[in-house]
């Protein structure tokens, strides 16, 4: 004790008087309230519980079916708004990628032969079946088989070719450090189906123009 009492004395005596007084008065300051939330923590089981939300379990196989489709229903929705706006996100791989969406905004947004081939295909085969009399039925039959029939497979096979070509060389100037092998096939196959079936839906109308968002 005597040691440490000695120390204190000559400890005060270094000390000048505006130390004392400061350390004087922040002894008799009261000890601030320890800082803290002011509530217990709550545990983890429970917070848990608070953001489970209620669950109604189907009742029956029929229930749950429903429930089922339902929900089926509302991805398939979600899918088919996420296409529309051309989110690639739920795309095949092999509609992926800058150059398959440069090929298909090419062909959706011109006006070709080849889309045609279908609904011109269907006109002439219901042409065929239309009852008349056998000289006009004839005729008939010889102009589609001999002359519109051939001409519009000419046209078509051409406008094919033209399209995979054009596109292919247009991908290559525009994306030389892309792989475009198959952008040609890929967007004459598009330029075959008809405008209102082709996956994944246009995003750009005949002209360029983008197509309007559905409300």
């Amino acid at each position: 004790m005597r040691p440490r009492y000695a120390y204190d004395v000559f400890r005060r005596r270094t000390e000048t008087p505006a130390e004392d007084a400061a350390r004087a008065a922040s002894s008799e300051q009261p000890k601030s309230a320890p800082v803290g939330k002011g509530r217990p923590t709550p545990k983890r089981r429970e917070a848990e519980r608070r953001r489970r939300q209620p669950v109604t379990a189907p009742k029956n196989r029929k229930e749950a079916y429903r429930q089922m489709r339902a929900r089926q229903a509302a991805e398939r929705a979600r899918i088919r708004e996420a296409l529309a706006r051309g989110d690639e996100r739920y795309m095949p791989e092999r509609d992926k990628g800058p150059v398959r969406r440069f090929a298909r905004d090419w062909v959706d947004s011109r006006r070709l032969v080849s889309q045609y081939f279908l609904p011109f295909s269907l006109v002439i085969l219901l042409a065929t079946w239309i009852p008349l009399q056998p000289d006009i039925r004839a005729y008939v039959y010889f102009a589609v088989v001999s002359v519109i029939w051939p001409l519009m497979m000419v046209s078509v096979l051409v406008s094919t070719i033209y399209v995979g070509w054009r596109v292919k060389r247009l991908a290559k100037e525009r994306f030389p450090d892309q792989n475009v092998r198959g952008v040609g096939w890929y967007a004459a196959m598009r330029a075959l189906q008809v405008r209102r079936l082709r996956f994944p839906p246009p995003t750009v109308l005949p002209g360029g123009k983008p197509v309007p968002q559905k409300r």
